[in-house]
């Protein structure tokens, strides 16, 4: 369905991004304001009916869809919401329902499997709902009836909380994670559309890591005057491993020595792709304690990787693997992508052998997201660019997942993006035992995250006022290089605001 014009309440020109989500989990394409007769016009009139006398919200949807020879087709769906509820997240998410069920129900098109469950963090929902004390086939079926979320995206995430509630207990107030951004790659690969650049020439790099100590040394003194206890250390990017030797010796010492101490309970850096990593690298990971490293080949078929920009072979992931198994590291996961341009569900099959043949402690699947600011959506819109069809990427999920717990992995972490293949989420697995901490509570947001480097995020956890504060360092890597002393100042006094005085103990 195509539609050139989209009104909310009378008012033109204006998509909610409550009900674009809808749209676009549809494939209904808002082309426009201008009428032509090639479009169909659709408008959309949300109304808050009286409360219940209980006090719950009731929402009505009305979608009015105008053929192009003008003939009007009209559709309403009415919901309440729950007594546990805010006001305003009730209001959102029945607006969200109601249309669903227009199309579902009344305009015959599919459902989909997460329903309207589309924030990047799903499981956080059930956290809430564990806290209020409802069991597991409770919040199952609440997820089926709010969230029109099928029933087996429901037992997938169901478990996943419960499984994460004794790792989010390790940590109280005052226990905190570092991330480390690293902006750099040796190459940008075509899916990519993170804020990172190519690796400069030795003197912009020198420019870069005397910032970092900058930055690095106000964090530090911010973990001291809190009285923080780093339990996780993150380094990430970019790919921390594109830096040369000597610098990424010095950028991981000067970490170390920061953070590194008895309370650090996960040390992990993104080593990312073969042609990145030396036996140097591998040796000052294994000096400063590392115990956790990413390899991420995305995929094990090489003209895939030839395709999407890598310069290495499936034979360097694994030379990688087996170097870093030796030197005595303990924890390696593996990513890889459902989805990549050409691949058919039985490459997706072939990789997960040869994955599988190494034994990773954790395997995370993520599901390509078509970014608008990747290479690869300009040659989406430029150019014919083969992609496997949502179908084809679900069959490759349901294939990777069939492997992953054959190795008696489960998943242990989920998080969604914007334009996913196949409404798919990106889910990480491992044996009991070998789940990460850090990815725990970064995407469960139990945590404060203190973010140091370029683009890095710093998110604090507000036990007050019942929410997450965060600041961001820039994302261009100039405006970061020149601002340092205000995003250093802004991070101080977000962390002031909530623990100054000890107010969020």
């Amino acid at each position: 369905m195509r539609v050139r014009t989209f009104t909310l309440n009378t008012k033109r020109e204006i998509v909610s991004k409550i009900t674009r989500e809808i749209l676009t989990l549809f494939h209904v394409e808002i082309t426009g304001s201008e009428g032509t007769a090639d479009y169909a016009q659709l408008s959309v009139v949300n109304r808050r009916l009286l409360d219940t006398p209980e006090g719950f919200v009731r929402m009505e949807s009305t979608l009015m869809l105008f053929d192009p020879n003008g003939n009007l087709r009209r559709f309403s769906c009415e919901s309440t919401g729950a007594g546990d509820e805010r006001d305003g997240a009730a209001v959102n998410r029945l607006i969200k329902l109601n249309l669903y069920r227009i199309f579902c129900e009344q305009l015959a098109m599919p459902q989909a499997p997460w329903g309207i469950l589309h924030g990047v963090r799903p499981t956080k929902i059930v956290h809430r709902w564990i806290r209020y004390g409802l069991d597991a086939l409770q919040i199952e079926k609440r997820l089926q009836k709010d969230y029109e979320c099928s029933v087996e995206k429901a037992h997938e995430i169901v478990p996943m909380a419960f499984r994460q509630i004794p790792f989010l207990r390790m940590s109280d107030a005052q226990t905190i994670s570092i991330y480390v951004g690293i902006p750099f790659c040796l190459t940008r690969c075509l899916y990519c559309s993170f804020p990172s650049n190519l690796l400069p020439n030795e003197r912009h790099l020198r420019e870069f890591m005397e910032i970092l100590k900058k930055d690095l040394l106000a964090a530090k003194r911010d973990v001291m005057r809190f009285g923080f206890r780093v339990q996780n250390i993150y380094i990430g990017g970019g790919t921390p491993t594109s830096l040369p030797d000597d610098f990424f010796a010095e950028m991981i010492g000067m970490v170390y020595n920061a953070f590194y101490g008895d309370h650090v309970y996960e040390f992990t850096v993104e080593a990312g792709r073969p042609d990145s990593m030396t036996p140097r690298k591998i040796a000052e990971m294994k000096r400063r304690s590392v115990s956790r490293v990413s390899v991420n080949p995305q995929t094990m078929q090489l003209r895939t990787l030839r395709r999407i920009g890598r310069q290495h072979t499936p034979d360097d992931v694994r030379r990688m693997y087996h170097a870093i198994r030796k030197a005595g590291i303990p924890h390696i996961n593996m990513d890889l992508i459902l989805g990549l341009p050409g691949e058919t569900a039985e490459d997706v099959r072939d990789t997960m052998e040869q994955v599988a043949a190494l034994s990773p402690n954790d395997i995370t699947l993520h599901a390509l997201a078509l970014k608008r600011g990747s290479r690869l959506r300009l040659l989406m819109d430029e150019q014919h660019v083969e992609l496997p069809s949502d179908a084809e990427t679900c069959k490759m999920f349901s294939i990777a997942m069939k492997r992953v717990e054959s190795l008696g992995m489960k998943p242990y972490y989920l998080y969604r993006q914007g334009y996913m293949r196949g409404d798919l989420e990106n889910v990480g697995c491992c044996r009991d035992g070998a789940e990460s901490m850090y990815n725990i509570q970064i995407m469960e947001e139990h945590q404060t995250i203190i973010g140091i480097g370029g683009a890095a995020a710093t998110k604090v956890v507000d036990a007050r006022a019942g929410r997450l504060k965060s600041t961001f360092h820039a994302k261009d890597l100039m405006t970061y290089l020149r601002d340092i002393d205000y995003y250093t100042e802004r991070r101080r006094t977000l962390l002031e605001e909530v623990y100054g005085d000890g107010r969020n103990s």
